[in-house]
């Protein structure tokens, strides 16, 4: 089956994963799809909206996001930048490295104009308030090891070129320059996680035009049964069989849900992923949307079709000559009516939708 080959691999990921050591401040699991970098100043309050949207980013995604942290320090800018790293570290010593790291960006507008002087005091007073060892946490505050992390760092950021934390790298060796709000970084995610999905090549042409395929969609308010156009459109009723047999569309969230139209197929819930390759759009003369229940693939043009589909809850001829039709519903229009409501504005957070449990081929 010919297509365009579109995935872009996850070699990028293996290689930040080198660079983490294990003097690194690491959260969440070691082996995940996506490995956010992150250089950072607790002085600096962009970089305090930046990690709240990442922990939000790793809480709505925990076994997918491994955030990694490194100090960046414009101590020349910010009198306790120095200071908040000796908080951290000390705290870190005991385990609390994370703890002391929310706090810190949580609370930066109440510790950000304190004199330098009275800010080992405030610290202190916070450790206690997580449970550390206050008498450790002072002889660690400036201990030789914190003061060494210090030096290193304050040198790091001497040397680098354009020193403004935050700095992202997002499974990539170049820096991530996009919006750092939470809806536009976790689509970033779910994008990034996608890749290891995508497949790095066509798919073979395994159908019979000739035969008779139905697919069952599978959702916890009941099953939608669809009858397949193999014989007029085979290659998108071929892609779409290899990509339910390969377990593509199980647990995708129907993305948008509207009054006239359903649309699903893409496992990053983003309505932007694509299985790794794209395809011919195909038309069929005699195939048209003048009823309710019309199974299509999305399209954004010529040539890109992939794994993304909707399905017509009223009549559309409007659509008519844009969209490959590869197939009609015959039972669970009522089933697809009643799927949360979901219309995705970027840049805006949704709540959850229905999901798109399984996908099933049966073949006559």
């Amino acid at each position: 089956m010919p297509c365009t080959i579109v995935s872009g691999g996850s070699g990028a990921a293996e290689s930040l994963n080198a660079t983490i050591t294990q003097n690194d401040h690491t959260r969440g699991p070691e082996n995940t799809a996506v490995t956010i970098l992150i250089y950072s100043d607790y002085q600096c309050p962009m970089c305090a909206l930046v990690a709240a949207s990442l922990e939000h980013v790793r809480q709505a995604r925990p076994e997918e996001v491994r955030l990694v942290f490194r100090h960046l320090p414009l101590t020349g800018d910010h009198d306790k930048a120095a200071l908040a790293i000796q908080a951290v570290e000390a705290a870190g010593m005991q385990g609390k490295f994370w703890e002391m790291h929310d706090l810190l960006f949580v609370k930066q507008a109440e510790w950000s104009g304190l004199a330098p002087d009275t800010f080992p005091a405030w610290a202190e007073g916070q450790a206690a308030g997580l449970g550390l060892d206050t008498v450790q946490f002072r002889s660690d505050f400036q201990g030789v090891a914190v003061q060494a992390v210090i030096q290193q760092a304050i040198q790091f950021a001497a040397g680098v070129s354009q020193p403004a934390p935050p700095l992202l790298f997002i499974n990539s060796t170049t820096p991530y320059t996009g919006p750092v709000d939470f809806p536009n970084l976790y689509q970033v995610v779910r994008l990034t996680a996608l890749a290891q999905r995508q497949s790095r090549s066509c798919p073979q042409m395994k159908i019979t035009p000739l035969r008779q395929y139905l697919t069952t969609l599978h959702t916890a308010k009941g099953d939608i049964v669809v009858q397949l156009y193999a014989e007029k459109v085979p290659m998108a009723v071929n892609s779409y069989v290899y990509l339910a047999r390969s377990g593509w569309y199980d647990g995708a969230t129907f993305y948008r849900v509207t009054s006239s139209v359903v649309q699903t197929g893409d496992p990053s819930d983003t309505g932007l992923g694509n299985p790794g390759y794209l395809f011919a759009v195909e038309m069929a003369s005699n195939m048209k949307f003048d009823r309710p229940g019309a199974v299509a693939l999305i399209n954004e043009g010529p040539g890109t079709n992939g794994a993304r589909f909707f399905v017509t809850l009223t009549a559309a001829p409007q659509l008519d000559g844009q969209y490959t039709i590869i197939g009609q519903v015959l039972s669970g229009l009522d089933v697809l009516s009643a799927l949360a409501a979901r219309d995705p504005i970027p840049g805006q957070a949704l709540p959850p939708g229905d999901l798109l449990l399984q996908v099933t081929i049966e073949e006559k």
